[in-house]
């Protein structure tokens, strides 16, 4: 039997809840979303906002979904290296409070095939092009992306808040992309410049 067809008014207010409750995370934070909150912001129903999501788990699953969509951007092989670390970089500043639910969705023990569907295929990239540059070394493939992923979500952070507050959103997204190309040429991942 098919799933049940949705109807466009269904598809466009759940983007909608989705895309307010993510406004409402960036502006006050996790704790301040809920059910009762987002219907509020929306001007409906609370019902209406149950019948898109069960729960505010539900709710902030969906969110957390859509934080990995976006960061999962910079894994688009359509774009440059620098514009990819770009996007991740200048998302990881930009949105703090969807970072911080990314990287406990990222921490949480589940399968990371579940989030990001290239992830095979990174390391084996990653793999290829690492015991090509460096034969005779052991390097774990696995282990070096998700050093680069940590480095590019939780580094422009930790750069903002603990290392130059006072730096632009430009500036630390061009440090965070020179000094990522630097590395990934250092090991033999990218060409050398």
């Amino acid at each position: 039997m098919d799933a049940p067809r949705r109807n466009k008014g269904f598809d466009e207010t759940h983007q909608d809840l989705i895309e307010t409750a993510v406004r409402l995370i960036s502006e006050r934070g996790v704790d301040a979303l809920s059910i009762a909150a987002l219907a509020r912001e929306m001007g409906i129903n609370r019902t209406t906002v149950y019948y898109h999501f069960e729960n505010r788990e539900a709710l902030l699953h969906a969110v957390s979904s859509w934080a990995t969509a976006q960061l999962g951007r910079g894994t688009d092989v359509n774009l440059s290296q620098p514009e990819r670390i770009g996007l991740i970089s200048r998302f990881a500043i930009e949105n703090p409070e969807l970072t911080k639910l990314w990287i406990d969705d990222f921490v949480s023990g589940k399968d990371i095939r579940d989030s990001y569907s290239g992830w095979n295929a990174l390391v084996e990239g990653t793999a290829r092009r690492l015991a090509e540059e460096n034969p005779g070394e052991e390097i774990d493939a696995e282990v070096y992306c998700v050093m680069l992923i940590a480095a590019s979500v939780i580094g422009p952070r930790v750069y903002r808040n603990s290392v130059n507050a006072a730096a632009s959103t430009e500036e630390i997204v061009a440090k965070f992309v020179r000094e990522h190309q630097r590395a990934l040429a250092r090991d033999g991942v990218t060409a050398k410049p």
